[in-house]
């Protein structure tokens, strides 16, 4: 490899390093002169490379964004965690990104040195993504809310409402969350004049408009969105105190099942909706944790006749 090359590569590696450098300074750590620095940023441009310049006070250089995105320098983790990563990405169950993300990393493994592939593989081996019945996402929409988000941009939005009915709904995007088996947005809602979460299996079609809007104080959007859930249109509340802490509650139950809030330092109460007690008291149940229903009584009832069916089970089993 020439100087000129390796000074090169380490211009660029120095570039991906920081924001903003001074020509001096880039200079000093290449040990050339600033004539050369330029030469060599000249160098780097016509390589497609959109190196940015910028006199005066405060100025200097910087690697800008250009369409293309120009081969990258990575360290030897950096690479395995980008090739986790994409392994993962193809296993996310949105649509059109596994077939991205499996171009992407044999093009990144055609590039890296055999033990950084062994490496992606083993660490790939042992992680891994299991997707039952999780409803898929379109990688389209998912982009233009990415865009809507960042760019503080309305969206409008053909939606399919949990009653099956076809809406379409003018919202301010502020977050795209995953949780549990399901993506959603959480939006300003313009028609309802209110928080809304949307699921982005439930999106049809999504499209960025030309109007901005001004950033509104959120609520807490991890709680809106348990509660929004666990909510889900279901009309009858249940609370239950777990004999144990939020935390160790929180290892066994599910975000999207409903909130936990701590009620002392050794327990804690969730709270969710349903209309189905048999299925709650199942997994009330199947916890590892002492539980006290505090609401409804129906469910206490549909508890105590599980309890009675499972002793006439063993009964007959003996």
């Amino acid at each position: 490899m020439s100087d000129t090359t390796r000074r090169a590569l380490r211009l660029l590696t120095l570039l991906q390093a920081r924001p903003v450098w001074t020509g001096q300074s880039l200079a000093d750590e290449l040990g050339v002169t600033t004539r050369s620095l330029r030469r060599d940023i000249e160098r780097l441009r016509e390589l497609g490379y959109p190196v940015l310049s910028e006199k005066g006070h405060g100025g200097g250089y910087q690697l800008g964004a250009g369409q293309r995105l120009p081969p990258l320098l990575l360290e030897a983790d950096e690479a395995v965690a980008v090739g986790v990563g994409l392994r993962l990405a193809a296993a996310s169950g949105i649509t059109g990104l596994d077939e991205v993300a499996v171009r992407s990393l044999a093009h990144l493994e055609q590039l890296v040195h055999q033990s950084i592939k062994d490496e992606i593989a083993t660490v790939g081996a042992a992680v891994d993504v299991v997707l039952t019945g999780v409803p898929p996402v379109q990688l389209e929409i998912l982009l233009v809310l990415a865009q809507g988000v960042r760019g503080q941009v309305q969206l409008r939005l053909d939606y399919v409402a949990r009653d099956g009915a076809a809406t379409q709904r003018r919202v301010e995007p502020y977050r795209v969350l995953s949780m549990g088996r399901n993506w959603y947005l959480f939006a300003w809602d313009l028609d309802r004049d209110d928080w809304r979460t949307f699921r982005l299996d439930r999106i049809e079609s999504a499209r960025l408009t030309t109007f901005r809007y001004s950033p509104r104080p959120t609520p807490d959007i991890q709680v809106h969105l348990r509660q929004a859930v666990s909510h889900g249109g279901r009309s009858t509340r249940v609370r239950v105190r777990f004999l144990a802490s939020r935390e160790e509650a929180s290892a066994q139950i599910p975000a999207d099942v409903g909130p936990l809030d701590a009620d002392g330092p050794d327990s804690c109460v969730l709270t969710t909706y349903t209309e189905e007690f048999d299925w709650v008291a199942f997994r009330l149940v199947s916890l590892p944790m002492p539980a006290q229903v505090l609401e409804p009584p129906e469910l206490v009832a549909a508890m105590s006749a599980m309890s009675d069916r499972l002793a006439r089970t063993v009964e007959r089993s003996r």
